[in-house]
């Protein structure tokens, strides 16, 4: 499968980048449950199905930076210094390492 594209603010981005970033997160809403089924990274009945691989894209621009990374999908709290809004829980993605990329 392909790797699924995520658009991601430049400060997260950057954190990930330079390793601070241990996970990025999603809200548990339908279209994104759609989409990491799709992936592969969610069985249909919303339990996890392993790794992935991910590109972070700062952004929606054509030319915008890419970083691609393998990830483990959870469901859970996160951290609030990453962005999460505390006591929320959410689809993690625990990056596992970032990869070269492939595009961009």
């Amino acid at each position: 499968m392909s790797a699924l594209r995520l658009p991601i603010k430049k400060q997260w981005f950057e954190m990930i980048a330079w390793g601070v970033k241990k996970e990025e997160y999603r809200e548990i809403k339908p279209y994104w449950k759609a989409r990491f089924v799709t992936a592969g990274m969610l069985l249909p009945n919303g339990f996890p199905a392993g790794e992935g691989d991910v590109i972070f894209v700062n952004g929606y621009d054509r030319e915008a930076p890419v970083l691609r990374a393998r990830v483990r999908i959870s469901i859970g709290r996160g951290r609030p210094e990453w962005g999460a809004e505390p006591g929320k829980v959410y689809y993690r993605l625990k990056i596992l390492s970032v990869l070269p990329a492939l595009e961009g």
